[in-house]
């Protein structure tokens, strides 16, 4: 942990003072002491497209057989994929089974809620990524709204030092504070070089120049009634305060000490690739458990969007190395002490792992697998309700199906098919947000935290 840090921050924006240049960091809190829990979130990207029948939503090979593929649509495939991975995988929880690339996810089930039979409404990778990340379907490939990170980041992130943080996934703000804006970064590289003071370009006398150029802006009356200007500002005050809170060693994954060896094995991290979502995973991890971050975006896993004969050898592998990745942190988190009440990282931080949309249930002529509307995604941590699958596709070519939003049980007649803004509800109403405040004109899945 880093109070000191954290503390210099709250102190700095806390009581709005002003920053050298005249332009007050002021921080708003979105809701009152008391009306929102203490949550974090980890939103974790599989891109490209996952395939549900090897991971979250899987069939039995042998009650779905080649010789009635034209009855069910459903080809499991699995007699394609190499020895060792032709089986579903049984977990602790019954009736919770899930495909033969699920990895070291499945040792996690009780900690696990599955939502199954999601609609994406779209084929598009854009479309269905951007509904995702905003839970309003965008208009043409323009997002609508504010990314649900941002969101939450908004009403809860104001102490943090960087109260979003989104490494290779896009991030949105239309209607919320300028602080929650996502610091995005490409690598964990570009992530530490952000954090690092760098080599003065100025001389002492220039730099003098600068600051009481910038120092009498900021006492312009006509600054002040520009959102444009003041927002500048502000963003650059806020830049060199976080710079000042000297931040990069925590993401200093190159680094030869007994502390990044020893995540650099736990992550199973390449110092030559601080792109990859292993790296992701760790910075995510750091990010929250040390005061730096209230919510998270990273890829999980990508490069899924397999049409051709690839499907076979490496669909799987990659999302299971998404699995694993997320098991990776749920141990970390669970690990970690929280507070003195014996509760841990992971019963404050919620992890959602999704991805744009499911790959098709029948083969292509190419032995791959292309686009489908339908959709799952998996949550633990925080407050969910682990153990438990909610919903579910049909057996004939897996088609969304309505489900309960209060129970989760499947019901074709009376039952609401479930969508990202669903979800999003579901996880704002927890943490005390229960106005829609997204305009997702949805209700929640409350089946989510029971």
């Amino acid at each position: 942990m880093i109070p000191s840090r954290r503390s210099l921050l709250r102190g700095a924006v806390g009581t709005g003072v002003l920053s050298a240049f005249g332009a007050p960091l002021i921080r708003r809190a979105r809701g009152a002491a008391g009306e929102t829990k203490d949550r974090y979130f980890i939103f974790a990207y599989f891109n490209g497209g996952w395939d549900l029948l090897l991971g979250l939503d899987p069939r039995d090979p042998t009650i779905f057989r080649d010789d009635l593929r034209k009855v069910t649509l459903i080809d499991t495939g699995y007699s394609y994929l190499p020895v060792g991975y032709q089986n579903l995988v049984e977990t602790s929880v019954p009736g919770m089974t899930f495909g033969p690339y699920i990895g070291d996810l499945a040792r996690h089930a009780e900690k696990l809620c599955v939502v199954r039979g999601m609609s994406m409404d779209t084929l598009t990778h854009e479309v269905g990524r951007r509904r995702y990340l905003t839970g309003r379907a965008p208009s043409g490939l323009q997002a609508q709204g504010s990314s649900l990170s941002t969101i939450l980041a908004s009403y809860l992130g104001k102490n943090e030092p960087v109260p979003q943080l989104s490494v290779r996934v896009e991030s949105y703000n239309t209607d919320q504070p300028s602080y929650a804006n996502a610091i995005r970064v490409a690598s964990v590289s570009d992530l530490v070089r952000a954090l690092r003071p760098g080599a003065d370009a100025l001389v002492d006398v220039e730099k003098a120049a600068v600051d009481a150029l910038m120092y009498q802006t900021g006492r312009c009356e006509k600054v002040h009634r520009s959102d444009f200007f003041r927002s500048s500002l502000e963003f650059r005050s806020a830049a060199q305060e976080l710079v000042a809170l000297g931040l990069d060693d925590t993401f200093d994954f190159g680094a030869y000490t007994d502390e990044m060896e020893a995540l650099r094995d736990r992550y199973g991290i390449s110092t030559g690739d601080l792109t990859s979502p292993n790296a992701q995973a760790a910075a995510a991890v750091r990010a929250i458990t040390s005061g730096i971050s209230r919510t998270v975006c990273m890829e999980a896993a990508r490069d899924l969007d397999t049409h051709g004969p690839e499907w076979a050898s490496s669909q799987g592998p990659r999302i299971e190395g998404g699995f694993n990745l997320i098991a990776a942190m749920i141990d970390e988190l669970a690990s970690l002490p929280y507070s003195d009440a014996g509760d841990s990282w992971l019963d404050h931080t919620t992890i959602v792992a999704f991805s744009e949309f499911g790959r098709s249930t029948l083969l292509n002529s190419s032995s791959g697998r292309d686009h489908n509307i339908h959709n799952a995604c998996m949550l633990v941590g925080g407050g969910v309700r682990g153990g438990v699958v909610l919903g579910g596709s049909s057996d004939v070519g897996m088609a969304p199906v309505g489900m309960d939003l209060a129970t989760g049980i499947t019901s074709a007649e009376s039952g609401t098919v479930v969508k990202p803004e669903h979800i999003f509800r579901a996880i704002l109403t927890d943490v005390g947000i229960t106005e829609d405040v997204g305009d997702y004109r949805a209700e929640p899945l409350t089946a989510i935290y029971g």
